[in-house]
């Protein structure tokens, strides 16, 4: 009942009392609609005479039947007569002789027939004037219950301080009802409608997040006020596969929909035809708030198209996506080795750039990413085609960013966030709480999209823009009671939909076979990694960057990483109770002679020889072959603490050679202090 009154409310507020439409088919729409509610006395009358005449048919000469239609009229005119004693007086007494009136002349129809004198001539008078008393009856209810004589919508505003605003012609969607709105000029301001839309909520007994208003950028006394008055997000619609398999990434990527139902959909291209720029995310949302499943929803989009490739970051060892690992381009865990993937990414930017540029393209197109077979794109001087490998899309992922953000500095993506974009590269940065203790106010700039998902009611400013806010947006309202329900404001994404609450999939524990074989399609189908892009991540990254690999084949496997030998090693069965590097050892040779740092140590002094500089150099380059050879391409002199020990070398020693071999080219300075990365031995020579 409530729910019914709630639309009756709505309808009437944005819709019945406009003006309808100027057009005929307006005005039919109109009326048809004023009509509605007075239609079912007129269909009750046209019923009992079908039903006396079916009566007759069957009962003309049925002594019995007569004898039990009058006591069915007695009783059920006792019935309404009892059943509206909770009712007024007179919508009682009205009720029992309508109800007494049309029994008595169903009985006399089946009996002496519809059509007999004066039987017909009661139903063709009679029954009219009932129907009409009803209707009459329902007008003076709805004057009654608006005595002042303004309409209905008058008395609203009027309750929520914008007595003298005005109402145009409402749009009604399925759910959704949209009426423009404008307020008293130099008395008020759009921001006096978005103070009131609480009270307006509250007037139309709906939750706040149901309401909202959408400034005209052009004026600031105009508006649209929006009304959704069934939120359609309660029910938990689980994800069953990719929207657009095999399609291009610059299609929209589905991840949900509205509360009104419309599909939720987000770019990461941009599109030089429409005017829409290319984007970065953010993903913000407190504990609880469903992060991960969002997560999941955009990345299996993304994974379903041919035209790009992933690098992603994930400290917790991909806890929510190890499904899907097979279809990245590169996997990269915490800590080290996601230091090595942002300066890759540092790296491919100006490359890809570069390459954009000689081929004709002002930005990443999907024409980007086939084979260069035109002449309007084309890197020879002399104009013919190039025949170059296309470049596919590619997106950088950094899921749980705070971590990586405390470990290389809060400006640590700020040059990726500023010049990626250009170079067909979206930078997509998952976090908790974007807040500039954490995030650099440059970075946060640079990140013009935004999935606001459930937070701290403090937190709200750190993640949607203040006109959304004022529109109607609360993410602080859902905290981690209400999993998947977010905002979205990207370019592509009409501004009107920025305030509204829209919900992503949920992914059961049944889709992870789907995204096992959704992984498998990407790495039979996706797009490989193109020699520029590439080249310039192995020029970084080294042995760190393998690419995707292949459907079929198994991970290459790597040396183990520099250790010292443990107690347990030296047990296993190998032969000798030696330990390994003392195999070699003649028991009967002399000792050599004492060396400098061979001496019993004194407390507080520093162990570990010195060696000559042609044996450090040589000890310090086979060094770093063996972390290159590992892939782990950022060191510091804590990497070099096992390798000390076992080379009984002192740990000074290392932070010089570290200092040196960065001015010799072969270490270059990262953002964090004391950490180095290594430059690959090609690259470096």
């Amino acid at each position: 009942m409530v729910e019914r009154d709630t639309h009756r409310q709505v309808a009437e507020l944005l819709e019945l009392q406009l003006q309808g439409g100027s057009d005929a088919g307006g005005v039919g729409r109109y009326l048809l609609h004023r009509a509605k509610p007075h239609l079912p006395p007129w269909l009750a009358w046209a019923g009992t005479g079908i039903t006396g005449a079916l009566g007759y048919w069957r009962w003309a000469d049925s002594a019995a039947a007569g004898v039990g239609l009058t006591l069915a009229s007695v009783a059920i005119t006792g019935v309404t007569w009892w059943a509206g004693k909770s009712t007024s007086q007179q919508r009682r007494l009205h009720s029992a002789i309508t109800v007494a009136a049309g029994s008595a002349w169903l009985t006399a129809a089946c009996l002496a027939g519809p059509t007999a004198h004066p039987v017909g001539d009661i139903y063709l008078m009679g029954g009219p004037a009932l129907a009409l008393s009803w209707n009459i009856r329902m007008v003076l209810r709805h004057t009654t219950d608006n005595t002042s004589g303004e309409g209905t919508d008058k008395g609203l505003l009027e309750k929520v301080g914008l007595a003298r605003a005005m109402l145009g012609a409402a749009k009604v969607e399925p759910n959704r009802v949209t009426a423009p709105l404008a307020v008293e000029a130099g008395e008020q301001t759009n921001d006096d409608v978005t103070k009131s839309l609480g009270r307006i909520a509250s007037a139309l007994d709906l939750p706040t997040s149901a309401v909202r208003y959408n400034p005209d950028p052009a004026s600031s006394r105009r508006g649209e006020l929006v009304i959704v008055p069934e939120d359609m997000l309660a029910e938990v619609v689980e994800w069953e596969g990719p929207s657009n398999l095999g399609g291009s990434i610059a299609d929209p990527l589905v991840i949900g929909r509205y509360d009104d139902g419309a599909p939720l959909t987000v770019w990461l291209p941009g599109d030089p035809e429409t005017k829409r720029n290319s984007t970065h995310l953010l993903i913000a949302g407190g504990t609880g708030s469903g992060k991960g499943e969002t997560a999941l929803n955009l990345l299996t989009e993304i994974l379903s198209r041919r035209d790009v490739i992933v690098w992603f970051s994930d400290p917790k060892a991909f806890q929510d996506f190890r499904p899907l690992l097979p279809g990245l381009d590169w996997a990269a865990e915490g800590g080290t080795p996601t230091e090595v993937l942002v300066a890759a990414v540092e790296a491919v930017i100006p490359a890809r750039t570069g390459w954009l540029g000689a081929h004709g393209y002002r930005q990443w197109v999907p024409e980007a990413a086939e084979q260069q077979t035109s002449r309007e794109h084309t890197c020879r001087p002399d104009g013919r085609p190039c025949g170059c490998p296309g470049m596919p899309f590619l997106v950088t992922w950094f899921e749980e960013a705070a971590n990586t953000l405390r470990k290389m500095g809060d400006d640590a993506f700020t040059g990726i966030a500023q010049e990626a974009r250009s170079a067909g590269v979206s930078l997509i940065v998952s976090l908790q709480r974007p807040s500039y203790d954490q995030m650099s106010t440059s970075t946060r700039a640079s990140l013009p999209s935004v999935i606001a998902l459930g937070c701290d009611a403090r937190d709200e400013g750190f993640v949607l823009p203040d006109e959304v806010l004022a529109a109607g947006a609360h993410p602080g309202a859902w905290g981690n009671r209400r999993p998947g329900y977010c905002y979205v404001v990207s370019p592509g994404v009409p501004e009107d939909r920025y305030a509204s609450p829209a919900r992503t999939r949920a992914f059961p524990s049944r889709a992870v076979p789907v995204m096992e074989v959704l992984a498998q399609w990407a790495q039979r189908n996706g797009a490989s990694a193109d020699p520029v892009t590439a080249g310039a991540a192995s020029a970084v990254a080294g042995n760190a960057y393998t690419g995707r690999t292949p459907a079929g084949t198994e991970q290459p496997t790597r040396p183990a990483p520099l250790r010292m030998v443990k107690e347990d090693d030296a047990m296993t069965d190998n032969g000798l109770l030696v330990d390994p590097e003392d195999t070699d050892i003649d028991p009967e040779a002399e000792l050599p002679d004492a060396e400098q740092g061979d001496d019993t140590p004194i407390f507080g002094q520093e162990t570990g020889r010195k060696p000559s500089p042609e044996e450090a150099r040589r000890l310090f380059a086979q060094a770093l072959e063996e972390f290159e050879t590992n892939g782990q391409m950022i060191v510091g002199p804590k990497d070099f603490m096992d390798w000390c020990d076992a080379h009984h070398l002192s740990r000074s020693w290392v932070s010089l050679r570290l200092k040196e071999a960065a001015e010799e080219g072969r270490l270059e300075a990262t953002n964090a202090t004391g950490r180095w990365r290594i430059i690959p031995a090609l690259a470096a020579a």
